[in-house]
Order: C-alpha cells, then structure tokens, then sequence
C-alpha cells in the first residue's frame, strides 16, 4: 500500500488518472467522491444501455468499448442536476412527530450568534434570528422521542484529564445534525488538569418555555485550555474497488459536525432503501446502560445491515503457522459490501466445527499478534503499560504493507464490533476518540506525555519567547538518527513569537495526536468505518468504546485493596478511615462488574489491568504509582475528581456510605457524557 501525495494518505494503490480527477474534484468541492464498480447485465454489449441504482440514484449507463456482460466497470455518478429520474422509492417510515418549543433569548447573545438550551431532556443548539435580541422569545421544533429518556437530578459538565474540556454534543434546531459546542460557563477557569467537574443546576424544559439557555462561547482563539479538535474523514476512491481511500485532518471541534440519521442504500442486498435510525432513535437511547446500549446497536444496526446467509456469505481458511499473513490476506481480498456479509472460520487441517468458538478464537488470536509490540506496529504507552500507542516507526518494521496491517486492523475492529467479539490491546485514549469523532485537547496531550504537555504549557506564561530560540519543527529519534521535522510547511524558517505562540501550540497538538502517525491513523479509521456506519456510534462514548472491543476486565479486589496508597486526609488512618471503608465496601459489593471497570477508566486512564496485577501499576513517568485515594474537604467539591497521570482519585470526605456511593457512581458512570442531560 502507497501513499498518494495528491489526496493524501490512505488507499490500497496508486490512483489512475481518471479516479485521481475524480478524487480532486470531490476535494475542491469539499465532497465525497462518488464512482461506483457495477456489473454488466445479462445481454448487454457495449454500446447498449442500462439501469444502475448506485448511490441513491438511479440512472442509465452506456456499456463502454471492450466491457462485457457480467464484467466489472466502474462509472461516475451524476450529479444531482443532471440525474433525471427519481432515485429508488425507499421503505416507509414514519415522519417523527414534531413538538413546539418556545424560549426567551437570554441575556449577552447577539442576533446571528448561537445558544444551547435544555428541550427534550437534551441540550439543543439554537441560533438567534436576525434582529432578535435578548428578552424576545422566539420558537423551534424538535421531534417527540418515543420513549421518555431517563432523567437523573443534576446537570453535568466536565472538565477532566481525558480532554473534554467542557465541551458538549448538542443537536442543530435547524437540521438535527450533532455539533460540538463548548458554552459560556461562569464558573470557568484553567484547572485542566483535574478531572470531572460537576455543576448542580436544576433547570426544566417542556413544550411552551425552555430553560437553562446558555451562550456559545466564542472559540475563534486558540485557548490552551479549553481549545478542542476532532478529526475529519474525506471519503475518495481509488482504483481498487474493494478499498476507498481518503484524508483526515483534524478541525476545530465547532466545525464538527455528524449525521443523526442512518439510510442504507443496499438494504440487505436488495435496491431497496431503509431508515435504519433517525435523530429521536438516538435521543431515546443515548442515555441508557451501556448495556442497553449494545443490545440496541447489535439489534437495530448490526442485524439491519448483515447481509442475509442466502444472498451470501463468506468463508476464510487459515493456517494457525501462518494464521495473521493468511488473515491479512483473506479480510483484504473481501469488498465492502463483504465486510457486512456472514463469516465461517476455519482452522485448516483441524475438525474444529464452526458454532462461535473458532470465530471467537480468530479474533483473539490475530488481534494478539498484531498489537504485539515485538511485531513492530505498537508500542506500550509511557504512561500506562496497558495501553498502546502506534509505533511512528512502524514503516521502518513493516516497510512493504504496514498500512495495510493497519486497514486490516480497522476491519477486524469494526467487525469485533459488529459481531459482539473481543479484541487484545488496549489503545490510547484519543485514539478511541478518533473513532468516535470526539474532541481532542491538550488534556490529552498530557495523558500522552506529560514533559511535553508541561514544556507547551510553561511557554503560555513567558513573557519574552525569543529567548527559547524556537521554530516551527519537533526533533523525533527514530533508530538513534534524530531528525528535525516541520510542524507547518516551512517550519524550520519561522521563530516561535508571542504572536503566533496560539499557532505553535496548534502545531504541536496537531502532530502529536494526528500527523505524526497520519498515515496509519488514516488506514485503521478507514478500515473501521468499511464496516461501522458512523451515524449509529454516536450514543457511545470513548471508555464505552473500549469496554465493548475490549471487554470487562478481571478484578482481584484483595489485590487492587492491598496495592492501594492514601494521602491526604486519610494518610495517617488509610483503610481504617470510615471513608475509605465506605469507599471499598462500596465498589465491593454494590458496583458490579462495568462499573468497577468504569472506575479503573476513571482513575488510571484505561481498563486495564497489569498481567502481574496492581502492584506494578504504572504512572506516565513509566514508574510505579500505585493506586491511590487521596482525601479532601467536602467543602472543596462534591464530587471526586482523578488525576490519570499518576493514578489518584481525589475523594471527598463524605458524612454516609450513601452519599458516597451516589457521588462516586455519578462522577464514574457519567466521565463523559455525549449529551448534555438534565
């Protein structure tokens, strides 16, 4: 697999000229390329015309010179102005009812800017019409969820090691589409580096005035910490119909924006075209159990998009010798409308009799190769041994087909999601977000290595940068060679200033968490989403993500208990404190499995537990820092806060077991929240 400098990374070839003109002009247009592989019908010679329903749309083609019945030529699309006829009539489903909202546009907003308010038990973004200013009411409306979301007594906000920083997903009034915004919040400072913030409010919303309005804030400057990203996926094709090719770049996270609705074109392998979700399906859901969550994406997404056994299905042979260059070679050989079609494993030369254990035994197997770090395409991550970054010299391990152990990884991942299988290796957090189109922020960046994170920050309160000697390039060893690379074309050429300081930190965030491994970050998304259709992903979260590939993690408590430390408040009396004997009891015997999980998430970063279990727990300087339970005022905050980078959670010091446990399961269960709930 190559790189192409004219669409950027990703793809299994080099481009043709004719698909490379159909790629820029999708780029120029900010579009997706649209041509399609299709059969020859039966009888028809070149020069003769037929049907194709590609796309949505459906219209004729002129079999070309030299083509064939039932041959493969690929076509490009019309555009909408040219496509004449009415594309296929797609299933009935039923037009969501619409409810009526009214709100008073709140104090500070100007005409033309957004503000978020609470309606449907969700924070909706609203944009003030012209010449509407604060005090006058204006109307909206959203569509009625089937059923009543579950509500809890406090609104959330976050502000947490984990990059979130404050910013929320909402819904767009004008279009449903999902939009990251990060709001006006009075209670703001630059603490960053602690984790979940909780602000008590109570606030209604119902079908004549909506409440708890609040102003966007204004994200056009770049703010060290409050300023997100989330990564961008450019679809374009290539000249191997089984694989698209594309570009990601990471955008500010304001800009982000996904679909809340999910239209299968194929539907099961037939022209037909379904609504398989819309905006009140995911509004109904999002706020559910994780496990509810899985049931309803298993059955409402995945079984709606398998291709049924009768119209196909796919058989992969694999040597346990040679077992991952088999894989490899059997998943990549597969299109995508294969990717979605039935898979029968078999261990050749065994009598091994497929009824689920060889499939579950397949992805165990190759997932363990390829994360292997000895295999050269991840390493173990300096903050935590359980995670695992991609190695940036992964070409130089695999310099003829790393890319496309990555595309291959993407694949095995989206179908592990798919077909409810586990996978071996725990990723970086901000890869996880990747997948989700979650914000990145410099909160990760310091998950990632906090020196770095440390050296960026110390910059943003020096009054005099020149005295750094600073341009716009990182130095990266690989193999003992050191190399100077640049952040921004040019970079070697532009000092570091007061001025364009917001720029270099962009720069550098940008590199660490995209570009400096772009490539294989592209192949692995791009292999991802061959199977997963985005739109349905977005009631997860990134610690959901990774407890559903990965799955629920073993817990020894006598292990976890025995190499837990104490500090503060409760570093003279440790386990024998009242407080810390609610703590164990607690998530002993009331948190069941996911949430011992989740509180794992929540301290250390990742779900994983070290092979030699929680004495060899990790911080990100790479040396022992055991769990630990630090103790504060109840005075100070509420609820818990964590620090991952050496494995704290601050605990308050709580007068009864039951605050406790509502406070310490509300701040574990709900580190991120997709959607603002009330």
């Amino acid at each position: 697999m190559r790189q192409d400098s004219a669409t950027g990374t990703g793809g299994a070839v080099d481009m043709s000229p004719e698909v490379l003109q159909v790629n820029q002009n999708a780029a120029s247009g900010g579009g997706t390329a649209q041509t399609f592989l299709v059969t020859i019908p039966e009888n028809i010679y070149p020069g003769m015309t037929f049907n194709v329903n590609a796309g949505g749309q459906k219209f004729k083609v002129t079999c070309p010179p030299n083509a064939r019945p039932n041959s493969k030529v690929r076509i490009v699309a019309p555009s909408a102005a040219q496509n004449t006829q009415a594309p296929e009539e797609e299933e009935p489903h039923a037009a969501p009812k619409m409810q009526i909202y009214e709100v008073c546009v709140p104090q500070g907003v100007r005409p033309n800017q957004p503000f978020t308010l609470m309606a449907n038990n969700q924070r909706v973004l609203v944009t003030c019409p012209p010449n509407v200013h604060p005090g006058q009411k204006i109307r909206f409306q959203l569509p009625v969820p089937t059923a009543k979301p579950k509500k809890t007594n406090i609104q959330l906000s976050y502000k947490d090691d984990s990059g979130s920083s404050g910013w929320e997903r909402t819904v767009r009034a004008t279009d449903l589409k999902f939009q990251w915004i990060r709001v006006v919040e009075k209670n703001d400072d630059n603490d960053s580096g602690k984790k979940s913030y909780f602000n008590d409010m109570s606030s209604t919303a119902n079908s004549t005035e909506s409440a708890g309005a609040r102003a966007v804030e204004d994200m056009e400057a770049i703010d060290f910490s409050k300023s997100a990203y989330v990564r961008k996926i450019q679809y374009l094709e290539g000249n191997d119909a089984r694989m698209r090719t594309g570009t990601v770049t990471l955008i500010p996270a304001q800009d982000a924006v996904v679909d809340s609705k999910l239209v299968e074109n194929n539907y099961q392998g037939t022209n037909h075209t379904k609504t398989l979700l819309q905006y009140n399906d995911i509004a109904n859901v999002q706020s559910k159990s994780l496990d509810e969550k899985v049931e309803w994406f298993r059955t409402k997404v995945c079984e709606e998009l398998y291709t049924p056994w009768e119209k196909g299905h796919v058989k992969i042979v694999v040597r346990r010798d040679t077992l991952l260059q088999n894989s490899v070679d059997a998943v990549m050989a597969l299109g995508r409308d294969e990717m979605r079609k039935r898979w029968r494993f078999e261990f050749a030369g065994e009598p091994g009799i497929e009824a689920g254990g060889l499939t579950r035994e397949w992805f165990q197997l190759v997932t363990e190769q390829i994360f292997d770090p000895d295999f050269g395409l991840w390493l173990s991550s300096v903050n935590n041994q359980m995670s695992l970054q991609i190695n940036p010299a992964s070409h130089i391990s695999c310099p003829d087909d790393y890319l496309k152990f990555f595309r291959f990884l993407g694949r095995v991942m989206g179908r592990a999601l798919f077909d409810g299988q586990l996978i071996k290796g725990h990723m970086v957090r901000h890869l996880y977000k990747h997948l989700l189109g979650w914000p990145v922020t410099f909160d990760d960046l310091e998950a990632q290595d906090v020196e770095y994170y440390n050296a960026l920050k110390k910059f943003t309160t020096m009054e005099d940068l020149s005295m750094m000697c600073l341009d716009f390039t990182v130095t990266e060893e690989t193999l003992g060679v050191r190399k100077d690379v640049d952040l921004i074309p040019g970079g070697n050429m532009k000092e570091v200033t007061s001025e364009n300081l917001p720029e270099y930190l962009e720069a550098n965030l940008k590199y660490r968490m995209l570009n400096q491994c772009k490539p294989q970050i592209t192949e692995l998304m791009l292999g991802f989403f061959d199977v997963v259709p985005e739109a349905a992903l977005t009631v997860f979260d990134p610690n959901e993500l990774e407890l559903i590939l990965c799955g629920l993690p073993t817990i020894e408590m006598s292990d976890w208990m025995d190499n837990t430390k104490y500090s503060g408040y409760y570093e003279s009396t440790g386990k024998r404190h009242q407080v810390v004997q609610w703590f164990w009891e607690v998530v002993e015997h009331d948190f069941d499995q996911e949430m011992k999980a989740r509180l794992l998430q929540f301290v250390t970063g990742t779900s994983g537990v070290p092979p030699r279990g929680f004495s060899v727990l990790q911080g990100n300087d790479g040396n022992i820092k055991k769990f630990c339970v630090h103790g504060v005022s109840r005075d100070q905050y509420v609820y818990p806060r964590a620090h991952t980078c050496f494995n704290r959670i601050d605990l308050p010091n709580y007068s009864s077991k039951h605050e406790l446990r509502e406070r310490v399961g509300q701040a574990v269960s709900m580190t991120y929240v997709g959607f603002d709930i009330e």
